[in-house]
């Protein structure tokens, strides 16, 4: 049996009819062709599917499709300005912040989502922030940096 269900993706309005087995990254991932999300561990516990649910970082692996019913969700894509990189994008590359990129998209929905709540955060805010975002590769120093350069950047444009 399945079941309909509505939601806005990166600003798209989907009509579905989704297994109530399906996850969340299972539907956006396999049924809407997002491949941004990346699936990690399937228990919440590294943070490479994570997406903004109504505007709060959560884990899709652990959300189920049907409770997503008449939700809006961001993923990785829905960040950019067509061709133009988020500011949080344009950062982690430029400050290195990207070493395989399989947790980046996880990492960056994470910042976004800091950075929503507090536009100009310590660094134990920011380290805050991305407990459960696991990175095998660069150490966070650099990613760190590159959220704290965004939060400066945005300092510049208003005074």
């Amino acid at each position: 049996m399945r079941y309909p269900i509505r939601l806005r993706v990166n600003g798209d309005l989907y009509e579905l009819s989704v297994d109530p087995r399906w996850s969340l990254l299972d539907m956006v991932r396999n049924h809407i062709g997002l491949r941004g999300v990346h699936r990690g561990c399937d228990s919440g516990d590294c943070g490479a599917c994570t997406v903004l649910l109504d505007g709060r970082p959560v884990a899709a692996c652990l959300v189920l499709a049907v409770d997503a019913d008449g939700a809006t969700v961001t993923t990785i894509e829905g960040l950019a300005q067509g061709n133009t990189p988020h500011p949080i994008q344009q950062a982690f590359v430029t400050h290195g912040a990207i070493q395989c990129g399989f947790c980046t998209p996880g990492m960056i929905m994470a910042v976004a989502a800091l950075l929503a709540e507090h536009p100009h955060p310590t660094e134990a805010q920011v380290r805050g922030g991305l407990a459960g975002n696991l990175c095998r590769c660069t150490g966070y120093a650099k990613i760190v940096e590159a959220v704290l350069s965004v939060a400066l950047s945005t300092d510049s444009g208003n005074g």
